[in-house]
């Protein structure tokens, strides 16, 4: 039996709406009809009519302010299903379940974002009345958390660095809003091979991160330990916790296919 090229099977109308959708892929946030006309060669019916059906699924939405269209929230939630099949959430979890069952804090992983870093999934410690619940999909700075930082120092090509905007935000009285002071940072946290943010973005809440790098030997993501800063005390981060989590970032990032 003769097997057909599978491109004879391409649904015109669905090719057009994924045609739609990865017009947002780039730096663009939000499009109108008459630019996506433009780049689609479609006509402006077409594309709303697209766009319409896209909307009534919720993989596209309308700023009702600029009448303008933008990515959906299904989106998101396609993109946590995918994520939860890709290899860093799946071989995360039993790493992290391990290193907040012998530190007794909580652990978690998290990836970069063009406008911050988001943490994926997280094990919390069962023994501990007090406890920091990592945000899971919530955008956190780059520049005053652990995550943020661990991502920015071995960030290759210095990408994440040159989005950071001139005036870096404070949010509490520990954030580093100086560029030239978070660069000499990050450049120990290359040297030392961990981060450390100790109360910069929430306030009395401490954490300790590395990169997890796959078979690409690119940083995919990183690792981290964060509990109330008055639990996470330099000294315990030196003794304990840096190695305790280093290890931890290693055999993840083994897993995922990264020799050094």
């Amino acid at each position: 039996m003769v097997r057909r090229d599978k491109t004879n099977y391409v649904i015109q109308s669905v090719a057009h709406s994924l045609d739609v959708l990865e017009q947002f892929f780039g730096e663009v946030d939000e499009l109108g009809v008459t630019e996506l006309s433009k780049r689609l060669k479609l006509h402006k019916n077409n594309v709303f009519r697209l766009l319409a059906t896209l909307e009534a699924r919720g993989y596209i939405e309308q700023n009702k302010s600029t009448e303008n269209y933008r990515l959906g929230i299904k989106c998101l939630h396609l993109g946590h299903r995918y994520i939860h099949h890709m290899g860093l959430v799946r071989q995360a979890r039993p790493i992290l379940a391990e290193v907040a069952k012998k530190c007794r804090e909580s652990a978690f992983v998290a990836i970069a974002r063009r406008d911050g870093v988001v943490p994926l999934e997280a094990a919390e410690p069962d023994d501990r009345a007090v406890r920091i619940t990592p945000p899971i999909g919530q955008t956190l700075p780059l520049h005053c958390t652990a995550i943020g930082k661990a991502h920015l120092a071995f960030d290759a090509e210095e990408q994440l660095m040159s989005m950071l905007p001139e005036q870096l935000r404070r949010y509490t009285e520990h954030t580093i809003v100086d560029r030239a002071v978070l660069l000499e940072q990050l450049h120990a946290v290359a040297r030392e091979g961990y981060s450390v943010d100790n109360g910069e973005y929430f306030e009395d809440v401490a954490s300790v991160a590395v990169p997890i790098r796959d078979y690409t030997r690119s940083v995919v993501g990183s690792l981290a330990v964060a509990g109330p800063a008055y639990r996470i005390s330099g000294e315990r981060i030196n003794i304990e916790l840096a190695p305790l989590i280093l290890e931890a970032g290693r055999e993840l990032s083994h897993r995922l296919g990264y020799n050094v």
